[in-house]
């Protein structure tokens, strides 16, 4: 009966050999097309020669025949692999993941080997990142690392992912949600509608249709005329405008399918948006259909990016500087809980998917509460707005 052969990815015994600069230790190893390969190393003495080679039949064992990503890759080369299978991401998140490889992954691990990514590695690194940039940032990183070092675990050339080993990032204690007041709501309309600047840059209309809808920036950028229904006092909320690098301004359909939603609006923002529609002037009815509400001062999408700032100038000369743009997505929130209305109300006003299986999957919500459009009304601004 003959010698029973190797097993994939095992060597068999390790033999020892005299060359004129030291000894050269080889031994034969069954790779995983099944071809056994003579493998060997060489060093001054015997036991240098068999530790070299110990050391490579056990990268040789991480290699994958099937794939081109080993223990000595560089990490550099493992980043970009990963980055470049990733599928069916929204814009902005390609976008963070490629600035997160480019900004702190790759400067400060990609010369490294693969098999080099050690747990104390990377923690130190996450660590460096949370001093530097914050937890956040860290944390994020962390993440696209993770996919990184689990791209190199599934072709074996990690024995796992060291990243899932790493500590926990600690982040300081979120606030309390803050927002304003109904009364502080119309005292910032009347404030903002009075600011020259704020008006060249379509401030007031902008603010109050977020004060009216919930919506979020991108999602009230992206608003065309022909998502309104001015009849039924509805707006449909499909899409949001982001910033992609190599392509600029791109609107595109909101991410999840609670994203996508109808709202009923109140009777005071209609007749906000109808006196805009006035303004663009009957004749361009058909061109407008198609061109957004709020756009850029000089035409075109508006840069959700650019908008904050526009935000910001603005809240500051009317006394509000202390507020953000996100509180204005709580007020309208808060307002709603004022209202009585339910958290799953809210969650459909605002966009929000639910952590219910049944009524993310089940439950029909074409249009948002009719309760909604009600509550809002509270947030109608004085009478020379209009």
């Amino acid at each position: 009966m003959g010698r029973p052969g190797l097993a994939l990815g095992t060597a068999g015994k390790i033999r020892l050999h005299p060359t004129p600069s030291g000894h050269r230790a080889v031994a034969w190893y069954r790779d995983y097309d099944g071809q056994c390969r003579q493998v060997e190393r060489s060093a001054k003495t015997k036991a240098a020669a068999e530790a070299a080679l110990r050391l490579a039949l056990r990268d040789r064992a991480r290699f994958d025949a099937a794939g081109d990503i080993t223990p000595d890759t560089r990490v550099s080369v493992l980043a970009e692999a990963w980055f470049t299978g990733l599928k069916n991401l929204s814009p902005t998140t390609m976008q963070a993941y490629r600035n997160r490889l480019d900004r702190q992954i790759l400067p400060g691990l990609g010369s490294l080997r693969v098999r080099e990514l050690s747990v104390g590695t990377i923690e130190r690194h996450l660590r460096r990142i949370a001093d530097e940039h914050g937890p956040a940032m860290a944390k994020m990183t962390k993440s696209v690392l993770s996919g990184v070092c689990g791209l190199a675990a599934r072709h074996d050339a990690l024995d796992r992912n060291p990243v899932r080993d790493t500590g926990s990032l600690q982040t300081p204690a979120k606030k309390a949600p803050k927002a304003l007041t109904a009364d502080e709501a119309r005292t910032l309309l009347t404030e903002l509608a009075a600011d020259e600047h704020a008006r060249r840059n379509d401030v007031p209309d902008l603010v109050a249709f977020l004060l009216a809808t919930g919506c979020r920036i991108g999602e009230a950028t992206a608003v065309t005329w022909n998502a309104l229904d001015l009849d039924a006092g509805t707006v449909d909320i499909t899409a949001t405008v982001v910033r992609v690098t190599g392509q600029g301004l791109v609107r595109k359909s909101t991410k999840t399918a609670s994203g996508a939603r109808t709202l009923l609006l109140p009777s005071w923002c209609v007749a906000m948006l109808r006196s805009r529609a006035g303004r663009i002037g009957a004749s361009q009815e058909v061109a407008r259909r198609a061109m957004p509400v709020f756009p850029a001062p000089r035409g075109g999408w508006r840069d959700p990016s650019n908008t904050q700032v526009d935000l910001r100038a603005a809240f500051s000369t009317a006394g509000f500087g202390h507020i953000t743009s996100h509180m204005i997505r709580k007020t309208t929130a808060t307002m709603l809980d004022h209202a009585g209305l339910s958290a799953r109300a809210i969650a459909d006003q605002l966009g929000h998917a639910n952590s219910s299986l049944t009524q993310d999957v089940y439950l029909g919500r074409q249009v948002a509460s009719t309760r909604a459009a009600a509550a809002l009304e509270a947030l109608r601004p004085p009478a020379h707005q209009q």
